[in-house]
């Protein structure tokens, strides 16, 4: 019974076919074969079947398990990039500055290689910093006019390792999850986490990003987090498939069989080829001891430091000139801390002669030995004249030798401890270039009605004010500053009231030709950038000009192109953040 229904099953289901093709080929002459449409079918399935054997073969890459995480992100072909088809890359909304997607469609990929080299040698001040960010990580598509892909996300890259930014690095692989060059920011990455002794943020990045065209130094890493956090089958399985791809490493292996448990034997071997390898010969060896030298990687002095390992200041060989460099130098690396420095310093002994006479004695002295009389001399000096020739001695001194940042923080200590009206003439330029007070993010909006660019006015750029009865109370400012005979305009309220012109606010009829019109001086080539739509660009090039510059040191026609040329493209957010740093009066 059981063969005779699985007949009438197969005898239906060709007769279904058979129908079924007779409606649609009912106009054809030709006959047509239904055993063999039906061979065709099954041979269809099994050939799906094999396709799909041979997907999940793939996909069982070294770091194919990662991927099938729950708590990862399901990747669809709306968040998918891969370096073959990148289009968009980037972290911040275009909507939220005032930005286009298309931002760098038009441009020529051979000016922004040439503008980037340029601002690559440029010490860029924040204002030009923050700039430069919107223009470079603002989601938009690639420009592809004489430029790769490849060569405009390597711009990208760059800059996040020149900035220094960690979270954005880490914010940038999250978002943009299948880059395939994305080695150097991990291990960027990484690197200054586990320098810090912070593994378990080191280890977080590879939950953030597609794990795949990894380097040999980010796949080690990779693994030995899988070890960190108990997954020692994955980490097995991701060192097994790496070793199938050539991978050969055996100081590594050696350490890692010594991790997994296979092997009890311990690598004494210290390698400073790698923060990594360092870390995993600190790890691995209970009797671990290592002492830097002058030359030791500053990611090695960092990690050293960060994990209690650097010697104890008390125990330091004063005698030891190359020794005493080494803590110097690692203090202007931040990786002693400059009050362990300066106690080192203090144990340095010195005849009462060279103390009353250090001004002169220090120059007969080694460097480092001639630090330490300045410094102590700064201690006993009670004069506050002679006291700060004497900081400023001690600090040539550290830039003499390239290590400047080793007198940072004491030195703001000095200075703070000296009043002002004491400072002689001749260091007053030290005094308050190293004494500075940042207070600028502090400072409050004072308003002065009685100018227009420190009026009321200003709050059209910090609120989101009605229009209307943001027009009229513009028209009755206008009428009283009209009815003043001696007010002069001045480029700052031409900047302001041009800036309200280009967001559409009315200005009546009467007052239009209240002050002079003046053009602002836009260079032609940007110009041709805004009316191209080309964005992106137009913000590199005003990038390049800017340089080194501050906002509020520029003079007011600096700043009548820079606001004209963002009115112009219609980048209202950060015109009014440059606007609201330079005109108004601050308290």
């Amino acid at each position: 019974m059981k063969i005779l229904k699985l007949l009438n099953k197969k005898n239906l289901s060709i007769l279904l076919i058979f129908c079924f093709l007779f409606l649609q080929n009912a106009n054809s002459i030709e006959p047509v074969d239904i055993w063999n449409l039906e061979k065709k079918i099954n041979q269809n399935k099994v050939s799906n079947i094999e396709n799909n054997d041979n997907e999940s073969e793939s996909s069982s890459s070294i770091f194919g398990i990662q991927s099938e995480k729950k708590d990862e992100p399901i990747i669809t072909e709306e968040n998918t990039f891969d370096s073959k088809n990148l289009n968009i890359v980037g972290i911040y909304d275009p909507a939220d500055n005032d930005l286009s997607i298309n931002m760098w469609s038009n441009s020529n990929g051979t000016i922004i290689l040439k503008i980037i080299e340029k601002i690559k040698n440029t010490n860029l001040s924040e204002d030009s910093e923050e700039i430069l960010n919107l223009a470079l990580l603002t989601n938009s598509y690639f420009p592809t006019k004489n430029i790769m892909p490849q060569e405009f996300l390597k711009i990208k890259s760059d800059w996040l390792l020149k900035k220094k930014n960690y979270q954005l690095i880490k914010s940038y692989l999250e978002k943009n999850r299948n880059l395939n060059n994305k080695s150097e920011l991990i291990e960027f990455y990484v690197n200054y986490y586990l320098s810090k002794s912070d593994l378990a943020e080191a280890c977080t990045i590879f939950a953030k990003a597609n794990p795949s065209g990894y380097s040999d130094y980010v796949s080690k890493f990779n693994i030995y987090c899988l070890v960190h956090l108990n997954k020692n089958e994955e980490a097995q399985l991701n060192f097994d498939l790496l070793k199938e791809n050539g991978f050969q490493d055996n100081s590594f292996e050696k350490k890692f069989n010594y991790l997994m448990g296979y092997d009890t034997n311990i690598d004494s071997k210290i390698s400073e080829e790698s923060l990594l390898d360092f870390h995993l010969s600190h790890r691995t060896n209970p009797d671990f001891k290592f002492e830097p030298k002058i030359n030791t990687s500053k990611l090695i002095w960092k990690y050293m430091y960060s994990s209690n390992l650097l010697e104890s200041i008390d125990f330091i060989d004063i005698e030891d000139k190359n020794k005493i460099f080494s803590i110097e130098k690692a203090t202007h690396d931040k990786n002693y801390n400059e009050n362990e420095l300066f106690a080192l310093y203090e144990r340095f002994m010195f005849n009462i002669n060279q103390l009353l006479t250090v001004k002169d004695a220090y120059k007969l002295l080694p460097n480092s030995e001639a630090r330490a009389l300045l410094f102590q001399g700064i201690l006993i000096n009670p004069n506050p004249s002679e006291k700060i020739q004497l900081i400023k001695l001690l600090k040539d001194l550290f830039e003499k030798d390239n290590i400047a940042n080793a007198f940072d923080i004491k030195l703001v200590e000095f200075l703070k401890k000296i009043d002002a009206i004491d400072v002689p003439s001749d260091y007053t330029n030290f005094y308050q270039s190293h004494l500075k007070i940042n207070s600028n993010k502090n400072e409050k909006i004072k308003f002065n009605n009685k100018i227009i660019h420190q009026s009321k006015l200003l709050n059209y750029f910090n609120e989101d004010l009605n229009n209307k009865s943001f027009e009229k109370d513009l028209e009755n400012f206008l009428k009283k500053i009209k009815k003043n005979k001696k007010y002069f305009f001045s480029l700052k309220d031409i900047i302001l009231l041009e800036s309200l012109k280009a967001d559409g606010i009315i200005i009546p009829k009467k007052y239009e030709n209240i002050y002079e019109q003046k053009e602002a001086i836009i260079p032609y080539d940007i110009q041709i950038l805004i009316n191209n739509e080309e964005i992106g660009l137009a913000l590199l090039r005003l990038v390049e000009i800017i340089g080194q510059d501050r906002f509020v040191d520029m003079d007011p026609e600096t700043l009548y192109f820079i606001i004209s040329t963002l009115n112009q493209l219609n980048i209202d957010k950060l015109r009014n953040k440059i606007i609201l740093k330079v005109l108004p009066l601050k308290v």
